[in-house]
């Protein structure tokens, strides 16, 4: 279903009014001046009763992936990127409405399939989620995370120190680049290519790799 983007938003403001506040509608002022009603009610998504608005079927169906979209943009922003305050908010509105067709089970399965956005809400559940008694590992991991002697594929470096930077940049650990992790105390000894390099915990955790 095609709807422009502010619709999409009013949807997750309905989701958040009406489904997590558990009411059966809230006041149609929440939409005053917005001419966004008239899209809305001819997709079949919301009624007007009693100067209520509620959501059909078919809008809380919409509504929760919407809502969905939006909280897995604020975790990838967050989480990924290191975004934060407002700009993972503010972000996250403009990103979400590019995740359809299947991108946001992507990003979901990527980030290990989280239960709540950044401020603590809840994340519906997608297809990809069913079936899954527990929360997977996340496919991409800072190196702290691994074990001993595991191989990894470097995804990305995450850090605003430039010295430390340049100091990853000089050992060869780049993005797509293949690293052995041979041990982890008392520092953390890599294996990039022929050569071996020691670094502490905390470089080490601005290294997020895929496990290969």
């Amino acid at each position: 279903m095609a709807l422009s983007d502010r619709a999409e938003e009013i949807l997750e403001t309905l989701w958040t009014e009406i489904v997590e506040k558990e009411k059966d509608g809230c006041d149609v002022s929440i939409l005053k001046g917005d001419n966004i009603l008239k899209e809305l009610s001819q997709a079949g998504l919301v009624k007007i009763r009693d100067n209520q608005l509620t959501l059909t079927i078919i809008g809380r169906h919409e509504a929760r992936n919407c809502i969905r979209r939006h909280r897995l943009a604020e975790r990838l922003f967050a989480d990924v990127l290191d975004v934060k305050g407002k700009l993972v908010h503010e972000s996250s509105c403009k990103f979400e409405h590019m995740l359809h067709k299947g991108l946001d089970e992507n990003i979901c399965i990527l980030l290990g399939h989280p239960s709540t956005c950044p401020h603590g809400k809840p994340i519906p559940e997608g297809k990809c989620c069913k079936g899954i008694k527990r929360r997977p590992k996340k496919l991409i991991v800072p190196l702290t995370e691994l074990k001993t002697n595991t191989k990894a594929s470097v995804s990305y470096l995450q850090t605003q120190n430039r010295s430390a930077l340049k100091k990853m940049i000089a050992m060869g650990i780049l993005p797509n680049s293949k690293i052995h992790l041979i041990q982890k105390f008392p520092s953390y000894v890599l294996q990039v290519g022929r050569s071996q390099f020691a670094i502490d915990k905390e470089l080490a955790g601005n290294v997020y790799v895929r496990q290969t």
